[in-house]
């Protein structure tokens, strides 16, 4: 038996179109197909996977949460830390960037328009390639 890997994360939000434009736009995740579910969202994919659905809370009365509540961070296996800082400082995001100790990764920490902090790990040897 396992539980195997992470599927996708799930965000309710009030800026449905802000958070689509910053996964799109920012993380270069695809707005792609969703279930005809009976209340709006996005599904966005990565690899052709989606990985990051969102509802949109706001035609309802549900408050919005003003981050990740329990869970600190999402993380995803990235790819051009270079090109993610560019992007980054272009688009005038503040975000966070370190190297772990032992020198295998390089992160990168930024929010999303909800609050949620994600985490962009790479590969600190391919990348130096």
């Amino acid at each position: 038996m396992s539980v195997g890997m992470l599927d996708h994360f799930n965000i309710r939000t009030r800026k449905l179109a802000e958070t689509v434009r910053f996964y799109e736009e920012i993380l270069g995740l695809t707005n792609g197909d969703r279930p005809d579910f009976a209340f709006p969202g996005a599904w966005l994919y990565s690899e052709g996977k989606p990985v990051v659905h969102l509802v949109d809370i706001a035609p309802t009365s549900e408050p919005q949460k003003p981050d990740s509540g329990v869970v600190h961070h999402i993380a995803f296996a990235s790819r051009d830390f270079g090109a993610m800082k560019q992007r980054l400082q272009s688009k005038g995001f503040t975000f966070r960037s370190r190297e772990v100790p032992g020198g295998a990764i390089w992160q990168i920490f930024v929010s999303d328009p909800n609050g949620v902090l994600i985490e962009l790990n790479y590969d600190a040897v391919a990348e130096r390639v």
